[in-house]
C-alpha cells in the first residue's frame, strides 16, 4: 500500500517516445559507446574530495554566520540552508553508495559512511543494498521506494498533505522512531551500525556544547533533517520517478527535468538532477552526467516532449488540480 489506496504506477509515463538514433557517442538504447563509457566513467577522486571538504566548509559557515549575526532572520535563513546541507550530504553519500566518490574502494566506503552517511543517521552500506535493488529494476518486485513514487498524479490537496507532514516533522519522526527500534534488533550488525551513527550524533552534539552553543545541534542539524530535508527529499524523489512504471526502457521509469541554477543550488546539488542519464548508466560519476545528458539529446533519446522545462512544471503535472 502507498498513501490511501493500493499502489498504482504508470500514471505519469509518457504516451509517445522520440525515436533515438545511434551516434558516435551513444547507441539507440541510450548506452554509451565503449570509448565514451570508459572516459565518462573515470572517477575524479581529488575533485570529489574537494566537494566533500566544500560541503563541510559550507555547513560550518552557515552555522557560524547564524551565531555571529544572531538575528531571527539569520536563524530562519540558516535553518532553511541546513536543509540544503542535508541534501548535499545525501547526494555525496549516494555517490559513495555507487562507489563513484573515490576510485579507492576503502576510502570511498569510509568517507561515505563516517563523513556523509552517519552524520545523517544513514547507513551507507544498507542504503547501497536497497538502492541497488532500485537500479536493477525500477518499480520491480524489490523496488524499495514504491510508496514515494506510486499513485501519481494526485490532487494538489493530497500532495499538500504529504508536504505538510514532511514540513512539520511528522514524517521524519515516524521514520526516526522506526530506526531507533533497531537498537533491539536481533541482528548485531544492525544494532552496531545504529550505535555508530548515534556516536557520531553524540560527537556533533558535544562539539555544539563545547563551543558554548548547545542549541545549535538540535536547531540547525536535527530539526532541518526532520523537516526541511524531508520536504526536499519528497519533491526530489517524485521528480525522479513519481508516477512512472516498470519497463526495460528507462524513459518509462524516470523523469527528465531541465536543470536550473536555483534548483541545483537548493534541491538537487552535485548534478543529481540529471537523473535520466544516471539511470541509463549508473556507473557515470556525477560530474559527467551533464555531458551524458547532452549526448542523449543529440541521439534523440530525449527531446523536448520527454523533458519538463522546470521542476515546478513537473510538480504541477504530478498534482494538476
Amino acid at each position: 500500500m502507498a498513501g490511501e489506496r493500493a499502489a498504482t504506477t504508470g500514471g505519469m509515463a509518457p504516451a509517445v517516445l522520440p525515436s533515438p538514433r545511434s551516434t558516435a557517442h551513444v547507441r539507440d538504447d541510450g548506452r554509451l559507446s565503449p570509448a565514451d563509457r570508459e572516459r565518462l566513467r573515470r572517477i575524479p577522486s581529488w575533485r570529489n574530495a574537494l566537494s566533500v571538504v566544500s560541503t563541510y566548509v559550507q555547513t560550518v559557515g552557515i552555522i557560524v554566520a547564524a551565531v555571529l549575526v544572531d538575528h531571527p532572520a539569520a536563524w530562519v535563513v540558516a535553518f532553511l540552508l541546513m536543509g540544503r546541507a542535508h541534501a548535499q550530504f545525501a547526494s555525496l553519500m549516494h555517490e559513495a553508495a555507487h562507489r563513484l566518490l573515490f576510485a579507492h574502494k576503502k576510502a570511498n566506503d569510509w568517507v561515505g559512511m563516517w563523513l556523509l552517511g552517519y552524520p545523517q543517521l544513514t547507513s551507507t552500506q544498507a542504503y547501497r543494498r536497497v538502492h541497488m535493488a532500485h537500479h536493477r529494476r525500477e518499480f520491480g518486485a524489490d523496488e524499495p521506494d514504491l510508496p514515494l513514487y506510486a499513485n501519481y498524479p494526485v490532487s494538489r490537496a493530497s500532495l499538500r498533505r504529504k508536504l505538510v507532514r514532511d514540513a512539520t516533522g511528522r514524517t521524519g519522526l515516524k521514520l526516526l522512531r522506526g530506526q531507533m527500534r533497531n537498537l533491539r534488533s536481533p541482528d548485531p550488525r544492525i544494532r552496531n551500525t545504529l550505535v555508530r551513527m548515534l556516536c557520531v550524533q553524540a560527537v556533533l552534539a558535544t562539539v555544539s556544547v563545547a563551543l558554548g552553543h548547545p542549541f545549535v545541534y538540535p536547531l540547525l542539524w536535527v530539526l532541518p533533517y526532520l523537516t526541511v530535508w524531508r520536504v526536499i527529499n519528497r519533491l526530489r524523489s517524485i521528480a525522479e520517478h513519481g508516477g512512472m512504471r516498470e519497463d526495460d526502457d528507462r524513459r518509462f521509469t524516470t523523469h527528465s527535468v531541465a536543470q536550473h541554477p536555483l534548483a541545483m543550488f537548493f534541491m538537487v546539488p552535485y548534478k543529481i538532477g540529471y537523473h535520466m542519464a544516471h539511470h541509463v548508466d549508473a556507473g557515470v560519476p556525477f560530474r559527467n552526467l551533464p555531458e551524458y545528458h547532452r549526448l542523449l539529446h543529440e541521439a534523440n533519446y530525449l527531446d523536448e516532449r520527454m523533458e519538463y522545462p522546470s521542476y515546478r512544471a513537473l510538480w504541477h503535472a504530478l498534482a494538476p488540480s
